[in-house]
């Protein structure tokens, strides 16, 4: 061969490695886009008439097809070019060409194939998905035959060795990539933490039960109907609540709920028909303006019961077990809490005393505050799978019902019980070790 069809060969074999490389970076570019792209921005763009971005969701709907497709192009070039490169420099250079081969392809390879084209994605994730979305569109069509076959035989493969694999499974749910992604803001100080709270509360509804967030039956102020109307009265004006549930004989027998409001107008319509004096608030019969009591099972989720509230245009709520035993009471505002955080009026005690600082950097906590909400106001990770409150937590871990004094560690804090009522556990003193 002369010199003359070695230098057009060279030449040739040249064009087309740099043509297989550019390849090869469109393949690794456009894998880095379509992977890291949002999904949310690709979608509010999608809507707004991009067809680049309706494409890219398309294709990123099966991520195993996407990938497989788009590593076997790129496989495919990167071999071609190696092997052009190693044939034409062996010609050069014998038996040191592939040495020469491997070094020069590595290098091209790696700046103009892998990190050019993937840092350029990386910035612009979305654009890059949208503008390429109908080659790699066309080219997982023409590939998936191949990625079909090399699919079962991978999973094949791994059931032989016992692992299951579930096609329609995604990596990260939608709720734990939202949490990660707010978590992650949050440190970066791009998010503020009461967002971040209110989305992840919103998101925790339908993972929560309504025995989560619950008033205890324990806390719950009810009236008598056996009581003279007086004293039932009283004890209404005297309330800080609008809503008291009624029992009869006894507390676990509700029969109905008054509403101060539905008090008032019979009190105010005795007093227009001029009846109002004492036999005839002796006489007044408190069911007759009570209202049907609405009881719920204590397993129902948030996101379930505020639907249910919704569309029964009431807040209130008794909650029972699974034997029809009262367990407590959950109102639409105890839910909302779970979202926007406390909401107090003028008749809620101050949330300061519950959770108080004291000098030593330890906090005075009431055994009765939730672990969530002390949580969310320290940024503390207590775990509350075993238990809703502080003072179950300690009885949970300890396995015992502690005495007065009595220190526990555990999950990174130290917890010491500072009084009790009874079998409760009234107050502690928790410590960040």
């Amino acid at each position: 061969m002369d010199t003359s069809s070695l230098d057009a060969a060279f030449w040739m074999t040249a064009a087309a490695i740099a043509v297989l490389l550019i390849m090869s970076g469109f393949f690794s570019g456009s894998e880095t886009a379509l992977t890291a792209a949002s999904r949310g921005k690709l979608r509010s763009a999608a809507d707004k008439g991009d067809k680049g971005a309706e494409r890219a969701l398309q294709i990123t709907d099966d991520s195993e097809r996407l990938i497989g497709s788009v590593l076997l192009g790129n496989n495919v070039v990167n071999i071609m070019a190696t092997s052009l490169a190693t044939a034409v420099l062996t010609k050069l250079f014998g038996a040191n060409g592939v040495a020469a081969a491997t070094l020069i392809m590595t290098l091209l390879v790696l700046v103009f194939a892998e990190v050019l084209p993937k840092t350029l994605a990386i910035n612009y994730p979305e654009s890059f998905a949208s503008r390429v979305s109908r080659p790699i569109g066309l080219i997982i069509l023409i590939f998936s035959p191949m990625v079909a076959a090399v699919r079962l035989l991978v999973r094949g493969v791994l059931f032989i060795f016992g692992v299951r694999t579930d096609p329609d499974s995604q990596i990260l749910a939608v709720r734990e990539e939202i949490a990660g992604a707010l978590s992650l803001g949050h440190s970066e100080g791009v998010v503020e933490k009461e967002d971040r709270d209110r989305i992840l509360g919103a998101l925790d509804l339908n993972e929560r039960a309504v025995e989560e967030v619950m008033l205890h039956r324990s806390g719950i102020e009810m009236i008598d109907a056996a009581m003279p109307p007086q004293d039932i009265l009283a004890q209404i004006l005297q309330s800080k609540h609008t809503r008291l549930p009624i029992f009869r004989d006894d507390q676990e027998n509700i029969v109905g709920v008054i509403h101060a409001k539905d008090l008032l107008r019979a009190m105010h319509k005795l007093l227009n028909d001029g009846t109002m004096n004492a036999k005839a608030l002796a006489h007044f019969d408190i069911m007759q303006i009570a209202m049907p009591a609405y009881f719920v099972p204590e397993t129902t989720t948030l996101d379930e019961q505020m639907r249910n509230f919704l569309k029964r245009k009431t807040h209130f709520a008794l909650v029972v077990d699974e034997y029809g035993g009262l367990q407590g009471l959950i109102t639409l505002e105890d839910i909302l809490e779970e979202i926007v955080g406390e909401i107090a009026d003028e008749f809620d005690e101050d949330d300061t005393l519950q959770i108080a600082a004291t000098a030593d950097g330890a906090y005075i906590v009431d055994g009765s505050v939730t672990i969530r909400d002390l949580n969310r106001a320290h940024d503390w990770t207590l775990p509350d799978d075993e238990a809703n409150t502080v003072a179950g937590l300690v009885i949970h871990e300890a396995q015992m019902i502690p005495v007065e004094g009595q220190v526990f560690s555990f999950h990174g804090f130290r917890f010491e019980v500072i009084s009790k009522e009874e079998n409760r556990i009234a107050t502690l003193k928790i410590r960040k070790l």
